[in-house]
């Protein structure tokens, strides 16, 4: 084989591989909305969309103030996280399947992680969500962004009860987050895979799966923190949740992982092939 056609071969290959990733989330797309906060210039919302990567008035564009932002996370999270000023802004598109796509630029205390989560309890499962500021900030406003952008994309209501329930799950993610590091929205996601379980458990059976579940991330809990999450188990249990959207997003990071093995594996077979050409 020529080396000409070989690499046609491989170009060939590769744009199959690329197309493959994609075509499924190009075709699963649906409508969305931009909603900015209130307080940027228009200076900084032209940062905002090139973070987004769309033209402002490509798609519906809603406002957040920080009233709006402080109607949920008003005696949820602390006032420095909440600040005075709406700036986070959000896109979100509607997907019919393939759970939550979300990234983050100058959000320097909610992770992603924490925001798939949250937006889970919420009863978002399916949506590409990009949270953007043009300086670093907290990201707890981008929550209320986030329903509202999603709710104006969808034509639908979210639960009140579970909109509330995703913040106050922030807030309490984050504080542990701080002490603990990351295995603390590990420890949250498992114990909402337990939700099946936990609405007929008492609260002492639940600390002691509180407990258990820390453990199994060889993580220690005082005994404030472990009050703080039987609080929030005792939400999740009033809610109407999939245990399994929880599970899966414990399994993601492994599952991405192993895409990409196979990823790597193809074109290794790819260069196996060439080699018993020559």
């Amino acid at each position: 084989m020529t080396e000409m056609k070989k690499k046609k071969i491989l170009s060939l290959l590769t744009i199959f591989l690329l197309v493959a990733m994609t075509s499924p989330v190009l075709a699963d797309s649906k409508s969305a909305c931009v909603a900015i906060g209130a307080d940027n210039t228009e200076s900084q919302l032209k940062t905002v969309y090139n973070y987004f990567n769309i033209k402002r008035g490509a798609v519906e564009e809603i406002k957040v103030t920080n009233e709006d932002e402080r109607e949920y996370l008003e005696d949820v999270v602390s006032l420095d996280k909440i600040g005075t000023l709406a700036l986070s802004s959000v896109y979100v598109q509607e997907k019919s399947s393939g759970g939550i796509d979300l990234e983050t630029h100058n959000i320097d205390w909610v992770t992603d992680a924490m925001y798939k989560s949250a937006l889970g309890t919420a009863g978002i499962k399916n949506a590409k969500v990009i949270v953007a500021a043009y300086t670093p900030v907290s990201g707890t406003g981008a929550l209320t962004g986030i329903y509202k952008a999603y709710e104006a994309a969808t034509d639908t209501s979210l639960d009140e009860a579970a909109k509330s329930t995703a913040v106050e799950e922030v807030a309490v993610v984050g504080e542990l987050q701080d002490e603990i590091g990351d295995d603390a929205v590990n420890i949250i996601n498992s114990l909402k895979g337990e939700i099946a379980q936990t609405k007929n458990m008492d609260d002492d059976e639940i600390r002691q799966l509180i407990l258990k579940t820390a453990d199994k991330y060889d993580t220690n809990l005082d005994d404030q923190q472990v009050e703080d999450i039987l609080t929030l188990v005792n939400k999740f249990n009033t809610l109407n949740m999939d245990p399994d959207t929880f599970i899966k997003l414990l399994e993601a990071g492994q599952g991405t992982q192993g895409f990409f093995q196979q990823v790597a594996d193809f074109f290794q077979q790819i260069g196996s092939f060439f080699n018993k050409q020559n």
